[in-house]
């Protein structure tokens, strides 16, 4: 009998492929993914460390599932639980000293090795010898891609995510990516093309290529050469041209320093990639970007900006933003509002400073108060409201292409993201998950956009 595996993803897009690969990983040894975590044989948690108390909100987490465990054994069974991720990879001394009663907690690179893990976590259990969780968590010599299987053990649906790239060495004062996944690695072209294939077989109609530094990719090619992602690009999409020509391609998470003119020229050439772009600049002032170790300027990043526009004029670009880093002024903050409105973001994400043991910007002086970045914060979001408002609101009318992925609130209702990755909420009982149509756009908002089936009369 197949054994249920649940797996709860917290984090980013990589965390999700990481996800998949998981249940990939433990599918030959009999576990299929459930959707519910009711009766499951195998819980992994997949954490994320860049948010301010990730750890304790694991250890919040993992309350519940120890009332579970311990219910399980109570009828003469047991629930395996694994905490994976970047929490595990930062924390894991901790969460086995707290959380004993975890089974295992596998870094962030090693949980390729999970069947040969829950094998001596049962060989503990056989002989009575099981106790405090099982660690694996340092960085092996030879890549977790080496070691993962070719077969795709669930269908992932409309979108299919392949990581190209993992790691950084930009190590930026605020960041914990560079101790939790790892210096960069780039994955060879032909395991990517040979990925590609296999998600392409399973129906997907959008594949986004992941890296934490994604346009940091530098792989060998099928020539013995270093390629780039914009020549990367160039491939996959030649590859699928006349078997899946409408097949959309984008990538994420991008860093300004890596936007080569090749990859730009990209945007213009290729045919299937979308034309969104997410960007991060974190602040609008040279003396923060500075402190924050980003290694550019609000001009360069500016200039970057302009380049892609005339590369590709109707890109939507989104970006991710800090309020409150050490020594951030007003004067500061006011340069972030600025470079906000003159590359006129289509959407951002945005967030106070959080303060990470570890990282050189927690050993900084003139820490922002609370407050004050909570108050910088509203501004900022306010603004990108408006500009997220006013690019959805001149759409208003026009037809996209949306891809459907997820039920809406209402019922009958679905989401869809077009082009520029806006979501689209359209309510028509014809639709399903899955389906590519052209939407009129009915009604722009800040966050989203209504739409209606375009409805074409056969000739």
């Amino acid at each position: 009998m197949a054994k249920k595996l649940f797996i709860k993803t917290h984090g980013c897009q990589m965390n999700v492929y990481d996800s998949a690969r998981m249940a990939d990983v433990l599918a030959p040894l009999g576990y299929a993914r459930t959707e519910t975590p009711d009766d499951a044989d195998m819980v992994i948690i997949n954490t994320c460390h860049i948010r301010e108390k990730a750890a304790e909100k694991v250890f919040s987490e993992l309350g519940h599932w120890r009332i579970r465990k311990h219910a399980a054994q109570a009828r003469g069974g047991d629930v395996t639980i694994a905490v994976a991720g970047c929490v595990a990879q930062a924390e894991g001394k901790e969460l086995v000293n707290r959380a004993p009663f975890v089974d295992l907690v596998v870094g962030s690179q090693a949980y390729h090795q999970l069947p040969e893990l829950l094998a001596r976590a049962e060989r503990a259990r056989v002989k009575g010898t099981g106790g405090r969780g099982i660690l694996a968590t340092d960085f092996p010599p030879d890549s977790k891609f080496d070691h993962l299987p070719d077969e795709i053990s669930v269908a992932p649906g409309p979108v299919g995510y392949l990581a190209v790239q993992e790691g950084c060495d930009k190590f930026c004062t605020f960041c914990v990516v560079p101790y939790t996944r790892g210096a960069e690695y780039s994955r060879p072209a032909a395991a990517i093309l040979r990925e590609a294939d296999r998600l392409v077989a399973t129906g997907v109609q959008e594949i986004a290529l992941l890296g934490q530094n994604v346009n940091a990719w530098h792989g060998e090619g099928p020539d013995g050469k270093s390629w780039s992602l914009g020549r990367l690009l160039r491939v996959l999409n030649d590859r699928f041209a006349k078997t899946h020509p409408h097949l959309r391609w984008r990538y994420t998470t991008s860093h300004p320093r890596e936007m080569d003119d090749e990859l730009i020229a990209a945007h213009a050439d290729v045919a299937g990639l979308m034309p969104f772009l997410h960007l991060p600049i974190q602040a609008g002032s040279d003396s923060v970007l500075k402190a924050m170790n980003r290694g550019h300027r609000a001009e360069d990043y500016l200039r970057v900006v302009e380049k892609l526009r005339v590369a590709r004029p109707d890109i939507a670009l989104s970006g991710d933003f800090i309020t409150g880093f050490p020594g951030e002024s007003d004067a500061d903050f006011e340069q972030t509002l600025k470079i906000v409105r003159e590359a006129r973001f289509a959407a951002g994400y945005s967030f106070k400073y959080s303060n990470r043991p570890g990282t050189p910007g927690s050993l900084m002086g003139r820490q922002v108060p609370d407050a004050v970045s909570s108050e910088r914060l509203h501004a900022l979001q306010a603004l990108l409201q408006d500009l997220s408002g006013d690019f959805n609101r001149a759409c208003e009318g026009r037809e996209l292409d949306v891809l459907f992925q997820k039920p809406g609130r209402q019922s009958g209702q679905l989401i869809g993201y077009s082009q520029y990755m806006q979501a689209i909420y359209v309510a028509d009982p014809m639709l399903k998950i899955g389906d590519r149509l052209p939407v009129t756009i009915t009604g722009g908002y800040a966050n989203s956009l209504a739409g209606e089936i375009v409805r074409r009369e056969a000739a």
